[in-house]
């Protein structure tokens, strides 16, 4: 078995990215973009050549008509990204499911970690339930 992680995200406009841009810029953050998406890590036996087209048949949590799929290079957060986990969501789980938010900043380049943590600690996680992800 492999740890194989893609993001779901959608075709049309995110309301919840901008309305989340939106409050980051009131609170002070020098964000210009955000974008959200639905992270799956999973333990995968089959070829990684055909690896997006299974997950996108499994229409529990996939819909062609309104999502795009990407296969990620590793199964950890990306450049200017955090990934947000329900704190024990995963405990037993085979499969991992994040919401990752990638911010980019007033220079159109991915946001830095300290940056990200400001976002989390303000907005993006709630550390009563929430743990935040940063590469």
């Amino acid at each position: 078995m492999t740890q194989r992680a893609f993001a779901i995200t959608l075709k049309i406009p995110d309301n919840a990215a901008y309305t989340t841009l939106t409050t980051l810029q009131r609170l002070g953050l020098p964000v210009a973009r955000v974008e959200r998406s639905e992270i799956w890590v999973v333990e995968d036996g089959g070829g990684a050549e055909d690896f997006a087209a299974r997950m996108e048949r499994n229409e529990t949590i996939f819909n062609g008509n309104k999502h795009r799929l990407t296969v990620l290079e590793a199964a950890s957060p990306r450049a200017g990204e955090t990934w947000i986990e329900e704190i024990g969501a995963h405990d037993r789980a085979r499969e991992r499911r994040y919401v990752g938010w990638r911010l980019l900043g007033n220079d159109g380049r991915p946001a830095d970690a300290d940056l990200l943590r400001e976002a989390a600690a303000r907005l993006l996680c709630n550390p009563a339930i929430e743990k935040a992800h940063i590469a």
